[in-house]
């Protein structure tokens, strides 16, 4: 169940919130971020396993990931699932639907996790007033598609060795840039959504690990995974794909 969370005067916001240099405010002017304190007045916590929306819901909000981690998928006419990416904080869900005007994806929460929400029609009050959060938006928008779709439309031509090794190498930059570790970091997603992602089986996933392991590349121990050797990682994917 979604539990709503209404904003304390000491709540964290945009200008103050320490992942300002990856969400909504990033690239913008400081005196413009100082007027985004109406644009977010609510966040929503969800505890593992929650749906924040679903497939074909009205989008009336976009959303940025305080804490936790969101998957977010797609269900095809055959009922077939097909996950299009995880989503770490600072990161946006939501915008892909932007042009539809209803959400396109399912979106989930792999661990309890919050995020603020973003009113489209606060939006829109905000940016009469702020003229450059209409461009803003639209950068973020253009951002996170080519995040999430960017390396789905590449691993087509990546054999299943790439395809892993890509998707270990684009956390590992994602955790970096939010200050954390970028060799050392916990897993979010099982085996099983991994593979999904990357259009591979779970018995081809779990041997990639393992084959990953043995060959000193990495170091597993269930979801922690601490990368051994980068530079061979990138070798491995290839100069084309980094």
């Amino acid at each position: 169940m979604q539990k709503r969370v209404a904003l304390t005067p000491d709540s964290p916001d945009c200008s103050t919130c320490g992942l300002g240099h990856i969400c909504v405010p990033v690239g913008m002017a400081p005196s413009d971020v100082q007027q985004l304190e109406e644009l977010v007045q609510e966040r929503v916590r969800l505890p593992k396993g929650t749906t924040l929306y679903t497939q074909q819901d009205t989008l009336d909000a976009v959303y940025s990931v305080r804490y936790g981690c969101l998957k977010t998928q797609i269900e095809d006419a055959s009922g077939h699932m097909q996950i299009t990416g995880f989503h770490l904080p600072g990161e946006m869900v939501g915008l892909d639907g932007m042009l539809e005007g209803h959400h396109v994806s399912t979106a989930t929460a792999l661990e309890d996790s919050e995020v603020c929400v973003i009113r489209l029609s606060q939006v829109d009050l905000v940016a009469n007033q702020l003229p450059s959060l209409q461009q803003q938006m639209r950068r973020l928008m253009s951002r996170e598609l080519t995040r999430s779709f960017q390396f789905l439309a590449s691993i087509g031509g990546m054999r299943s060795e790439q395809r892993l090794a890509g998707f270990l190498l684009n956390l590992s930059q994602r955790y970096s840039a939010l200050g954390y570790s970028a060799s050392e970091f916990v897993l979010r997603m099982s085996r099983e959504e991994i593979g999904n992602y990357l259009g591979l089986t779970l018995e081809t996933t779990s041997r990639l690990f393992s084959k990953f392991a043995r060959e000193k590349l990495i170091a597993i121990r269930q979801r922690d995974l601490q990368l051994l050797d980068i530079p061979a990682l990138q070798t491995l994917l290839g100069r084309e794909h980094c």
